[in-house]
């Protein structure tokens, strides 16, 4: 089969082209502009073009026709790859649906990690205890790992890690043969209209899942019909930071007990590295975290807490229609582990544009007796981060917009 991606940079269409190529099927593709993973692909040796206008996608149908356009939900629907693809008569979906097919066709088992938060860290806990293991798996998760590639397909693999989204209703193209639920809070909102909405797509993502491993305080009432479901109560006692970790660390050692994998399971868990942008350290008491939700936010300021006494935060919301569902959420119960909040403009993204842009000020009013700060991501914001660097404290910096590479480029000098 030979298959197109079409934002083949991303970090979601790029790990799927290395599990398309390692699969041995033929790729090819094209995004806006180079990136790390767009450069890792082209040093496999495959065709990529950053004009997107579709006279690639034409030319390389014409040498040898292609099968299937794998798009990146940002794509426009009039977007010139996008018509070129129907006018020649070629497949096109998102990338879930190709993926459920490459699992049927090299008959794997899959392994499902899904859940409002965590997905990424436990998917990728999941990965390092089956490398550590030495039990060949296959894999894709949502980050770059620094213990393997994000996307890989293993020829002697029984099973397929995956870290199942959400978002939209992208896990419910799958069966899974196990899935995980990390946990359920509200999420989404421009693909669940209502709660309800929300947990019933879980509800089903249950049905379809013939094992489920799920936290009984987490709407265990979701799967409790379920005619193989193990609905947690307690965390294993796991030596790893944060208690979110060790919750997270509990699904993944009842996952291994469940497939009866052979191995000294909890003492690897205990090695693993981490996931990057989830509490990824960038220097000396310098952190990067991708959270973007008030339960995110309380469980790594929580983890950052039992590693200083002085933690500092600096915040970048994510997208003005999440801030109208949770802006009621950002209470001081939220960040009682931070002495100091930093509070940036919300970074935009697939934006309602009959929404008001709601402004720090206005996200922060139920905050009392917080010490609050509004910056602009900019070179005064950075001189203040450096002065807590310099007297001890721990800086985190979360959010799922441009603050992580702004703090990179930032703090590329520092040890």
């Amino acid at each position: 089969m030979n298959i197109y991606f079409s934002g083949i940079g991303g970090v979601g269409i790029g790990p799927l082209a290395e599990v398309a190529l390692d699969a041995d099927y033929m790729i090819s593709g094209s995004d806006r502009a180079p990136s790390p993973v767009s450069r890792q692909i082209a040093d496999r040796g495959v065709a990529i073009d950053y004009s997107q206008d579709g006279s690639f996608l034409r030319r390389q149908h014409q040498a040898n026709p292609i099968d299937w356009l794998v798009y990146t939900a940002a794509l426009p629907s009039d977007h010139p790859e996008l018509l070129a693809a129907q006018e020649l008569g070629i497949k096109t979906s998102k990338r879930d649906e190709l993926l459920a097919h490459i699992i049927a066709d090299k008959n794997l088992k899959l392994i499902a990690v899904s859940g409002t938060h965590g997905k990424t860290t436990a998917t990728s806990m999941l990965i390092w205890l089956f490398k550590k293991l030495g039990v060949p798996a296959s894999h894709l998760v949502g980050t770059t790992l620094s213990f393997d590639q994000s996307g890989k397909y293993q020829p002697d693999s029984e099973y397929f890690i995956y870290e199942c989204d959400e978002f939209d209703r992208n896990f419910l193209h799958f069966s899974p043969h196990l899935s995980l639920i990390t946990s359920l809070d509200y999420d989404h909102p421009d693909t669940y209209p209502s709660e309800s909405d929300y947990l019933d797509a879980f509800r089903q993502f249950g049905t379809q899942s013939d094992q489920l491993i799920a936290w009984w305080s987490q709407h265990g009432e979701l799967f409790a019909e379920h005619p193989d479901a193990w609905l947690l109560d307690e965390s294993i006692d796991i030596r790893l930071a944060g208690a979110h970790n060790r919750r997270n660390g509990t699904l993944i050692l009842k996952a291994v007990e469940k497939l009866s994998v052979k191995g000294e399971a909890q003492q690897a868990l205990e090695s693993f590295p981490g996931a990057d942008r989830r509490f990824e350290r960038l220097a000396n008491n310098l952190y990067s975290d991708y959270g973007h939700h008030p339960v995110e936010i309380t469980a790594t300021l929580q983890m950052a807490r039992e590693l200083s006494d002085h933690v500092v935060l600096v915040y970048q919301p994510h997208q003005n229609i999440r801030q109208h569902e949770i802006r009621e959420s950002y209470t001081r119960d939220v960040f009682i582990d931070a002495e100091e909040i930093y509070w940036l403009p919300t970074y935009l993204s697939r934006e309602d544009p009959n929404l008001d842009i709601l402004s720090p000020r206005q996200l922060t009013v139920d905050m009392s007796d917080t010490h609050l700060i509004f910056p602009e991501l900019n070179d005064d914001l950075w001189v203040a981060i450096e002065a807590h660097l310099n007297a001890g404290h721990l800086v985190l910096c979360m959010g799922a917009g441009s603050i992580d590479e702004w703090v990179r480029d930032q703090s590329v000098n520092r040890p």
